[in-house]
């Protein structure tokens, strides 16, 4: 589980039901994460109500800070339960390419040629 996670209401009112969700579904990205960088990642959610001309949506935007990168990740709908679901869908996209870009062990070699081989 991610240790920091720092969760943020924007025009909107964040309950423990909300936060508790959040923190288990991006808390949960840790997982894709080499072992000995999880100490260092921490994780700013911000969500976000807008009433732009009579239309209300709501946006989470996740920004994952990680050694040598920052992945940000954004999306609005209209319940904020999947708008954090598909957030989380997509950071966990970024932190897998992140894995392939920064993967410098032989163990890490082997497991991307091997999920490389699956996608194929």
């Amino acid at each position: 589980m991610i240790e920091r996670i720092v969760i943020t209401g924007v025009h909107t009112d964040v309950d423990e039901d909300l936060k508790k969700y959040v923190e288990r579904k991006i808390g949960n990205l840790d997982k894709y994460i080499s072992p000995r960088l999880r100490e260092s990642v921490h994780a700013e959610v911000r969500l976000i109500e807008n009433n732009a001309k009579g239309a209300k949506s709501l946006t989470c935007e996740v920004v994952m800070h990680l050694p040598h990168e920052i992945l940000t990740t954004k999306e609005s709908t209209l319940n904020i339960y999947a708008a954090v679901d598909i957030v989380e869908a997509k950071m966990k996209n970024q932190i897998l390419k992140y894995k392939e870009k920064h993967a410098n062990s032989k163990i890490q070699q082997k497991w991307l040629k091997r999920r490389r081989q699956r996608k194929a």
